[in-house]
């Protein structure tokens, strides 16, 4: 008896083992239904339309994953630093990639068996016989049933429905790791845009203190006059009113720039006021270099993360048409069970008491009123939205780059301009207070050369922010910000 059940046992592991092999090679050989994915091709220019000349002063190479340190400030780089550990965003979008892999798992777990395993007792009692009614009722029979065993099935993937729900959760993964990066190139643009407004607002505060001031020591002066009789009271009034009118610039300003502390705060994932000690100090705003390389336009295919994020869409979509064809072909699978089942608890996991079974079943679904077919149309509409959304992002991608070009290139001219203006300026004001004083001219020329200056002082401050931002921008356009891992 017992060579016999070792060679049972022995024959049932070969069989099983032999089907094994046989299920995988099957699986591992199977055709794969639907679409096989190809990467989108789409024309581009051969170079921007705004890009400068290059210069000998150019650099050839750019490490666009830090492009912030071409400002050369060491506070924009702590915050930079300290923004990719602690931002929110950023965190969430990690968490995401976590999301998809496990999705991914999960996908590809279907390409193995399951197991269950599982046990009972069942405690229950015949009714009773009666051969013959007057002589009243037999009694039942109690009996228990003590159960367990294992209960396995193995669903061949020959038409590779499940090879292409694994390929679609890889590129969901890989969409969402391009996520993350595209949620960088956002970050660390906001932070350096933010950091540079908040400096401008500071520069913008101090120019308004000292026209303030200027104009102040005026209006002392024009009361002096008009206290010994020199200039009328209208004089002192046009002084006064600009006095005032220089002086509610200023809070203005204070909150703008109060403004800019909380918002790199909470791009770093802390309190508002965390931040106000360390950037409250004021501080010259960090200063473009004359020219940044923007690559080729076909880099920008290769380069933005939301280009790399929408292809990685088409190839899921494309995977999901394959997994809607799969329903029209018929699934196989193995099942199995193996157990023990007594009615009496000590001789339960004997050997005697032991059952098994395994066999495959095919399974087709012929008719569904259209649904396989309206699904597989529905993926492939899917399908052809991606690929027009890659298109766009594209097009979006290149009209980014080539605004960021022009309005970079502009403002260096436009910033020329305002500084010859404020050297003017600086001179008018200084000729029309001498001139004043000496009773050449009246005080109304006074008034407007100042106002000229605070007003271009100001611009050209704006327009120095402006060439720093639109920096910003372009590195934004052209994807910087992210480094592989």
């Amino acid at each position: 008896m017992h060579d016999r059940r070792l060679v049972s046992a022995g024959k049932i592991r070969r069989w099983a083992m032999a089907c094994t092999i046989l299920l995988s090679a099957s699986a591992l050989g199977g055709c794969l239904v639907g679409p096989d994915f190809k990467p989108p091709q789409m024309a581009v220019p051969g170079g921007w339309i705004e890009a400068p000349p290059p210069s000998p002063a150019e650099p050839t190479a750019v490490d666009l994953s830090h492009w912030w340190t071409v400002f050369d400030d060491p506070t924009l780089f702590a915050l930079e630093e300290r923004a990719v550990r602690s931002n929110l965003d950023l965190l969430q979008a990690e968490a995401r990639i976590r999301q998809a892999r496990a999705a991914r798992g999960i996908a590809a777990s279907g390409l193995g068996p399951t197991v269950d395993a599982g046990g009972s007792f069942l405690r229950s009692r015949s009714p009773g016989r009666t051969d013959n009614w007057q002589q009243g009722e037999t009694r039942g029979v109690v009996s228990n049933t003590y159960d367990a065993g294992f209960d396995a099935g193995w669903e061949l993937d020959v038409f590779g429905g499940i090879r292409r729900s694994i390929e679609a959760a890889d590129a969901d993964l890989q969409a969402a790791v391009e996520d993350r990066r595209d949620v960088l190139v956002t970050l660390t643009a906001e932070v350096a845009r933010n950091y540079i407004e908040l400096r401008a607002f500071q520069q913008r505060i101090e120019i308004a203190r000292q026209n303030l001031a200027t104009q102040q020591h005026s209006a002392r002066l024009t009361r002096q006059r008009f206290e010994g009789g020199f200039v009328s009271g209208l004089d002192v009034a046009n002084a006064e009113a600009q006095v005032a009118t220089t002086a509610s610039v200023i809070p203005q300003l204070e909150a703008a720039a109060r403004q800019s502390i909380y918002a790199l705060g909470f791009l770093l994932g802390q309190e508002p006021a965390a931040l106000m000690a360390e950037l409250s100090p004021a501080a010259d705003i960090p200063p473009a270099p004359p020219a940044a390389p923007a690559g080729l336009p076909s880099d920008l295919l290769r380069r933005r993360p939301d280009i790399r994020r929408a292809e990685a869409d088409i190839h899921a979509a494309t995977a999901r048409v394959g997994v809607a064809t799969a329903e029209l072909f018929p699934k196989f699978t193995i099942s199995g069970a193996a157990g023990a089942r007594s009615g009496d608890f000590s001789s339960w996991l004997t050997w005697p008491q032991r059952f098994w079974s395994l066999g495959p079943s095919v399974s087709w679904r012929v008719f569904d009123t259209g649904r396989t077919r309206s699904a597989i149309e529905q993926q492939e509409a899917l399908q052809e939205q991606t690929l027009i959304a890659y298109r766009q992002t594209v097009l979006a991608a290149l009209q980014e780059v080539e605004n960021a070009l022009i309005a970079a290139a502009k403002e260096q001219e436009r910033r020329r301009s305002l500084a010859d203006a404020v050297a003017a300026n600086r001179k008018a004001v200084s000729l029309a207070k001498t001139l004043y004083t000496q009773g050449q001219t009246d005080f109304l020329n006074v008034l407007d050369a100042q106002r000229s200056l605070f007003v271009t002082e100001e611009t050209l401050v704006l327009s120095t922010s402006a060439m720093s931002t639109d920096l910003v921008a372009l590195y934004k356009a052209i994807g910087g910000g992210w480094f592989e891992e």
